[in-house]
């Protein structure tokens, strides 16, 4: 294999792929990309099994051939070049040769047939969304998911089509059972995506998905043989889902809440984040009053002290007392856009919703702690 290819576009594909290669694994060559120049271009893959990256570049192909290397050290390298362009050429035993006039880099390798390639569903239709409204919808719901094996059920997003008076929406839901953040999007075509009986997309693969859609412009999802394919300027990703029943979801949303109020969304976010630095490291819990036009914020740690914050609130109605995780709050508020925001109370047995006229269709859910 020898060939040439511009720095920057083979850097771009290569920064794509750092969240998917496994930087510890029991099999190495996980931790590795697959440069195939079999063609008259460079593909570039990547995989963990579960998610798998592909991208066609335009390169200069001077040998055919292929050969797996280190996915992190090829990007650190071209990261720290300033050529325009990169000689790759293969070495004896599956090394590769780097060239960018000036610096060389024998870099180790194995052989491309031994790398695990995925392969791509057959007629998956794709449906055109905006970027930017997939990284909003991402983005809210995401920070509610859990990491833990524990909460196997719950390590994804779940994505489905609602039906609503309008037309179908697309929404995302994202839960760890203490929290739930909600979105819904007014989307044309839906009708194109297989979405019955809602799909779980892993968490990894979501923030993936979310690394291209960042990126700004349409990107192409549709889904089928329980795999979800994105593609984005000649970029390819497919997401195993996750083989699980989401919860439901909506048994835990309030139908009304009875006690309301509005707050300026980033004083409340900063008067938390003082809470914060005071609380249970464990626990990290804030016990919330409301009684005669104040919200009043309360934290305390039996080893450091105790914060307090009064917020003028318009409420009038039967006090009320609860107690919540900071953090939660702070996760939900720094993910929304409204200048005031709106919080319903049911009882302290019951969630807070919290709500903001700049996030339509957007709702955040946090269970009350017990005081």
């Amino acid at each position: 294999m020898k060939l040439t290819v511009d720095r920057s576009l083979l850097l771009k594909a290569l920064g794509r792929v750092q969240g998917i290669i496994e930087k510890r694994s029991n099999m190495p060559i996980l931790s590795m990309v697959l440069l195939d120049a079999t063609t008259p271009d460079l593909q570039i893959s990547a995989t963990d099994l579960e998610i798998a990256y592909r991208q066609t570049l335009q390169a200069s192909v001077k040998e055919q051939g292929g050969v797996a290397t280190h996915g992190r050290k090829l990007f650190e390298i071209l990261r720290e070049s300033t050529a325009d362009h990169i000689e790759i050429s293969s070495m004896e035993n599956n090394w590769i040769r780097i060239y960018d006039g000036t610096a060389r880099f024998n870099l180790a390798g194995l052989q491309a047939e031994e790398y695990p390639v995925q392969i791509e569903p057959s007629d998956v239709e794709l449906l055109d969304i905006e970027g930017s409204i997939i990284s909003e919808m991402i983005a809210k719901t995401i920070y509610a998911v859990t990491l833990e094996e524990a909460g196997f059920k719950l390590s994804g997003i779940y994505t489905e089509k609602i039906a609503e008076a309008e037309g179908e929406v697309l929404r995302m839901v994202g839960t760890d059972g203490h929290r739930l953040s909600l979105i819904d999007k007014t989307i044309e075509g839906l009708d194109k995506l297989d979405l019955s009986g809602g799909v779980m997309i892993p968490k990894k693969g979501m923030n993936e998905i979310n690394r291209l859609a960042s990126e700004g412009g349409l990107i192409q999802i549709g889904f089928k043989q329980n795999n979800c394919v994105v593609k984005k300027d000649g970029a390819v990703i497919m997401i195993r889902l996750l083989d699980t029943r989401f919860p439901d979801y909506r048994a835990v949303i309030p139908k009304a809440t009875g006690h309301k109020l509005r707050v300026d969304r980033g004083f409340l976010l900063q008067a938390m984040k003082k809470m914060l630095i005071l609380s249970s490291e464990r626990y990290r819990a804030v016990k919330i009053t409301l009684a005669d036009g104040i919200l009043d914020l309360h934290s305390t740690n039996p080893d450091l002290g105790e914060a307090e914050e009064k917020i003028p609130v318009e409420y009038d109605e039967e006090p009320l007392e609860l107690a919540f995780n900071a953090r939660y709050f702070i996760d939900v508020l720094q993910n929304m856009e409204s200048t005031e925001v709106e919080l319903g109370f049911v009882d302290n047995s019951k969630p807070c919703v919290i709500t903001g006229e700049s996030d339509e269709g957007f709702l955040g859910l946090i269970m009350p702690m017990r005081i």
